[in-house]
């Protein structure tokens, strides 16, 4: 864990960095910027991921913990080590999960309690540790901040063998929209986000030299044109998927 160099400006909070979207998602805004609060379950990935940043933007603060978001203990000491800080919470990414396939008749016993875990419940308690805080704050144009949920597309169409995984992801696109129609009157943005085939690390070493699927800064593209638009504007869900369709 880094605390120290603690400067004004932009803060994103992330949320499964160390790796995929959520390190492009932190390339990205390092580039533009942003100082950063990354969080992952390996910290040596996470610390790789931290340093590599700080080196190429070295005027940006990155600041990381390592927790497992999948328990409610590790959200706790994340969201009170974020709330420690004193900086603003400009955007928060919800990124971290998990995918384990199969059916709902034949995937792992304990599956669905599983991607609840990391999928929903640490979006949910995350975010419910840092709305508070970010009711309070108010940027010069008076925006409170941006919420982004990392859903699926198996959040709108499920499919053989997505089994308790889309289940998952469809509560959280429950919540996300539940989440919106609440935080509305304190200025408080939330988008759902809803990517088809991305290349990461739950595609393994699948062969995309023929540029079938994604790419994560694809969907860190579209994450972070969503956070620039006016206080007037948000955009409410991001369905990006690959121009040859779903696999």
């Amino acid at each position: 864990m880094q605390q120290e160099n603690i400067s004004a400006g932009k803060h994103v909070i992330i949320t499964g960095a160390s790796r995929g979207m959520g390190k492009a998602l932190a390339h990205l805004y390092a580039s533009k910027g942003y100082h950063l609060r990354l969080c992952a379950r390996n910290e040596p990935k996470l610390k790789a991921t931290a340093e590599e940043i700080a080196s190429a933007f070295p005027s940006v603060n990155v600041l990381w913990k390592a927790e497992d978001l999948s328990q409610k203990e590790g959200i706790e000491k994340f969201g009170e080590w974020v709330l420690s800080l004193g900086t603003p919470i400009d955007i928060l990414v919800n990124n971290a999960g998990t995918f384990v396939p199969g059916s709902v008749y034949n995937e792992p016993e304990g599956a669905l309690e599983q991607m609840l875990a990391l999928n929903l419940y640490a979006a949910y308690h995350l975010t419910r540790k840092v709305i508070p805080a970010m009711m309070q704050q108010s940027d010069a144009d008076g925006s409170r901040g941006h919420i982004f949920n990392m859903c699926s597309i198996a959040a709108l169409k499920a499919y053989a063998n997505g089994g308790a995984y889309s289940i998952s992801k469809y509560a959280l696109n429950g919540f996300s929209k539940n989440l919106r129609e609440e935080l509305k009157p304190f200025l408080i943005k939330v988008t759902t986000v809803f990517p088809g085939a991305v290349l990461t690390d739950s595609w393994g070493d699948f062969d995309n030299s023929g540029r079938r699927i994604m790419e994560a800064e694809d969907i860190a593209q579209m994450i972070y044109a969503a956070s620039c638009l006016s206080p007037q504007a948000c955009v409410e869900d991001i369905i990006i998927r690959p121009q040859l369709g779903d696999l």
